[in-house]
């Protein structure tokens, strides 16, 4: 979890880098805050065996209302959520799950994957283990409009 975790935390540190309005200490400590909100909250909505299990739970969510993880760790840096919206996209979904995170800007924006890694072998022979963003893909009526997306590496 703690890779999937620092992410996503660092994801969203570098979407506020961006702006150049936060010092590096203000995105420091935003992120250590971040990082231990998500820890706790996920601490029992984790689950590697089933990655898509708890997964709504687990989603980090901007439309016209601030993510309550993302804005009380803006908090402890002084921001407010209404500034905190003016540094981040107005529509933000991003998932942490176990072995893949990923995001979409707006609600029709491509879904791309910041985090990917295999799953150990299962013990349970049924099969291999779906990503949640292969079955948010199910059932797409119409391709997604193109969308300039940033990508982040590490």
């Amino acid at each position: 979890m703690k890779t999937e975790v620092s992410t996503a935390v660092s994801f969203i540190t570098k979407l506020l880098r961006g702006t150049g309005l936060l010092s590096e200490e203000q995105l420091h400590h935003f992120s250590l805050s971040l990082e231990e909100a998500l820890g706790e909250h996920y601490l029992h909505h984790w689950f590697p065996d089933a990655p898509c299990r708890g997964s709504g739970y687990r989603c980090i969510r901007i439309n016209h209302k601030m993510d309550p993880l993302i804005g009380k760790a803006a908090l402890t840096i002084g921001l407010t959520r209404e500034r905190l919206f003016s540094l981040l996209p107005s529509e933000l979904t991003m998932w942490v799950d176990p072995y893949e995170v990923s995001y979409r800007i707006g609600e029709d924006g491509s879904i791309c994957v910041l985090y990917e890694s295999t799953p150990p072998p299962q013990t349970d022979p049924t099969g291999p283990v779906d990503s949640c963003k292969d079955k948010l893909r199910i059932g797409r009526a119409s391709p997604s409009k193109a969308f300039n997306m940033m990508t982040v590496s590490s």
